[in-house]
């Protein structure tokens, strides 16, 4: 059973903003693969919920004049993976939420509930980071917009305030165009797992495909946001794809960033080897991945 005081379906953002404000107990809930769990575990009863789950202007994936790719917060998985948008642009960005939980979760659960819960080890949080996003926030004192770096405060935990309604996020176009990347999940299971680590590599190369112009490392579950290596991503930049030290570069210089802690999914210990070994094989792929050749 879920203990639910009361549940008001908005029919728009400002309705659902105004719903928050007149009730200190309410909480936005969207798709509910989360929110409904923490409920039924006694996290979170009692409280009155506020739908923005039928919220049209929430959902769908579009460009702006200037070529900024704009996605609704309310966005399901299955729709972000399959839209031609991210299919061409953020390909990455769909595999990763892809590997969220089984095709029931990723029909339901939204873009904006995986980033706005704050957990370290959602599927979307990393990639979120490497492409530089945006997160647009609506509450009583207007619009604000937040660099997704900026928007993790610590384990579970945003800058989001109650009474604010995350709306959508933001990828310009000098993040996404000439990139390519790639995304490893590793759970103990190969399907419906909470990722024990997640690595996602986000790369642009030279026009001739020899040269890493610019990179991006980050990483879930490596410490208790996630968390982008940039002092990994210097050591590589510049460099020749054909260099084998790379790779190693990459692994050594964010061992010295990350923080992962043992649970019992994994110790430290495993999670730094994965660490390792995931930024390795994330990078060999995301070169691949943008037209460059490995040995």
């Amino acid at each position: 059973m879920y203990d639910i005081k009361s549940f008001y379906e908005a029919a728009s953002v400002q309705d659902a903003i105004a719903a928050l404000c007149a009730d200190e107990n309410a909480e936005i809930i969207s798709g509910g693969t989360d929110l409904l769990i923490r409920i039924r575990e006694g996290k979170a009863a009692g409280k009155t919920l506020v739908s923005i789950h039928n919220i049209p202007e929430l959902k769908g994936i579009t460009y702006d004049e200037d070529g900024t790719i704009v996605i609704g917060a309310a966005t399901s998985f299955s729709h972000l993976t399959n839209h031609e948008i991210i299919k061409k642009h953020l390909n990455m960005l769909g595999e990763a939420v892809d590997q969220v939980g089984g095709p029931q979760i990723r029909n339901a659960g939204t873009i904006g509930g995986n980033i706005c819960n704050g957990a370290t080890s959602a599927d979307s949080a990393a990639s979120m980071q490497t492409l530089n996003a945006i997160v647009v926030l609506e509450g009583p004192e207007g619009l604000r917009e937040v660099p997704v770096s900026a928007f993790y405060t610590g384990p579970g935990k945003t800058v989001r305030s109650r009474t604010e309604v995350c709306t959508a996020f933001k990828i310009t176009k000098e993040n996404y165009e000439g990139w390519a990347g790639h995304y490893i999940k590793y759970g103990k299971r190969n399907a419906m797992e909470i990722a024990t680590l997640g690595c996602a590599v986000w790369i642009r190369l030279s026009p001739d495909k020899q040269i890493i112009e610019d990179v991006r490392l980050a990483y879930g579950v490596a410490a208790p946001t996630p968390i982008r290596c940039r002092k990994a991503e210097y050591a590589v930049r510049d460099r020749d794809i054909s260099d084998a030290a790379i790779y190693e570069l990459l692994s050594k210089n964010a061992l010295e960033e990350v923080s992962p802690r043992t649970s019992w999914r994994a110790s430290r210990e495993f999670r730094l080897q994965l660490i390792s070994e995931l930024g390795k094989r994330a990078l060999k792929q995301a070169i691949i991945n943008a037209g460059g050749k490995t040995a």
